[in-house]
Order: structure tokens, then C-alpha cells, then sequence
């Protein structure tokens, strides 16, 4: 019985993201379009729950900062390998890094992390998070804000290319990062605002100007 309750609770979370459209604009909700090696996947960010973590978002996208680089990790569970996340961004790149952004808790902004959700990655502690996030494939409640964890910054979720995360997912790892690391990245093309005007911040983007050079 109290596994059918959980279950009802998980769908009742996840109404307010069935408003959320691959093929058209929702009111509140920025979408964006990953131009992958494995295929396109389309993210609606929650700019009204999550403004702080979704503008910090969206001025990577704007700036063509998140164009060119890969996912590189995915993080399967060890007793359901079809579950886990996978994560992408800016890695260590200084020459892409923006700033800093103030954590949103779960707690804060109310999106769970469930399947298909977009998080943010942190190297420590809450307000330390910029150009690195993740993606669930499958809900990971361990993620939320608790008591005695702070959680991390969901905010927003996959509405689009469900099997292309799936896929990169299932991409083979090595040893490096306790196993996570993809042996061979997936090449991300660029990343495309789909909905309002773009606002790039006007920072030097020296990632472009070494690579002329290099060209």
C-alpha cells in the first residue's frame, strides 16, 4: 500500500511539468535545444522557480559558451544501471568559467529531482556551483534539500530526446572519477536558446580566439 502511495505522490510532483512543451513556448519556461553527437535534447528551465540558477544558465547558452563541449561523465546505479545521471559543462575550462551562482535549493524552488531533471553540479560547497550541471534518469531524491544537506539546485527538466540521454547514459566508462568518466565524450554542437531574446553578457570569450589561432 505505502508503495502505491509513493508512486501517486512521485506523478502528483511531476504535474506541473506536464505544461511543459518541447514543441512551443510555456509561460515561466526558458527551453533549450542540446545539439548532441547522439541526437538533440530539448531542456525547459524553470525561470520563474529557479530565476538565480536558470539566468546563470541560460548566459553560458547566450554567450556560446556550452558550444563545443561534452558530456563526460555518467554515473550509473550499481543495482539498476539504467538509472543514474549523466553530466555535462564547462568542466574545468577557465577560459568559459562566468561566475559563481547562490545555491536554490530544492526546498527553496520546490523541483524534486525526478527523472529527467537538470541539476546543478558543485565542486563544494552550496554557491560554488557555474557551468557544470547534470541530468537524472530516474528520481533521485537524495539529491533534494534535507535537514542536514543542503542538496543541490534543480531547475528544470528534459521535455524532449528522452532516448538520447538514455543513450549517453549507456556509454561505455573507464576507472577515472570512481568509474564514471565516459571513455569517449559526447560531443555537444552547440547549445540553442529556443524561446525570448538572447542576452550575451559581452565577456571575452578567449576559447574562440585561441582556437583561430590554432587554426
Amino acid at each position: 500500500m505505502m508503495r502505491y502511495f509513493l508512486m501517486i505522490v512521485a506523478l502528483l510532483a511531476a504535474l506541473p511539468a506536464a505544461a511543459q512543451r518541447a514543441d512551443r513556448a510555456t509561460p515561466g519556461y526558458v527551453r533549450v535545444r542540446l545539439e548532441t553527437a547522439l541526437g538533440n535534447i530539448v531542456l525547459a528551465l524553470d525561470a520563474k522557480r529557479a530565476p538565480a540558477t536558470t539566468a546563470n544558465f541560460m548566459k553560458y547558452v547566450d554567450d556560446g559558451r556550452f558550444d563545443g563541449i561534452s558530456f563526460y561523465r555518467s554515473a550509473r546505479q550499481k543495482n539498476a544501471p539504467s538509472l543514474g545521471f549523466i553530466q555535462s559543462g564547462i568542466r574545468t575550462d577557465a577560459r568559459r568559467f562566468l561566475d559563481m551562482i547562490p545555491h536554490e535549493s530544492t526546498k527553496k524552488t520546490g523541483i524534486k529531482h525526478l527523472d529527467m531533471t537538470i541539476s546543478m553540479a558543485r565542486r563544494g560547497e552550496p554557491g560554488s556551483a557555474n557551468g557544470n550541471w547534470f541530468i537524472a534518469v530516474g528520481p533521485m531524491p537524495w539529491m533534494d534539500w534535507k535537514p542536514d544537506n543542503p542538496g543541490y539546485a534543480a531547475f528544470g527538466r528534459v521535455v524532449a530526446g528522452q532516448n538520447v540521454v538514455k543513450r549517453i547514459l549507456a556509454q561505455p566508462t573507464g576507472e577515472r572519477m570512481k568509474g564514471t568518466l565516459l571513455l569517449k565524450p559526447v560531443y555537444v554542437k552547440r547549445a540553442v536558446r529556443l524561446d525570448g531574446k538572447a542576452k550575451p553578457t559581452g565577456r571575452p570569450r578567449p576559447w574562440l580566439i585561441e582556437g583561430r589561432k590554432d587554426g
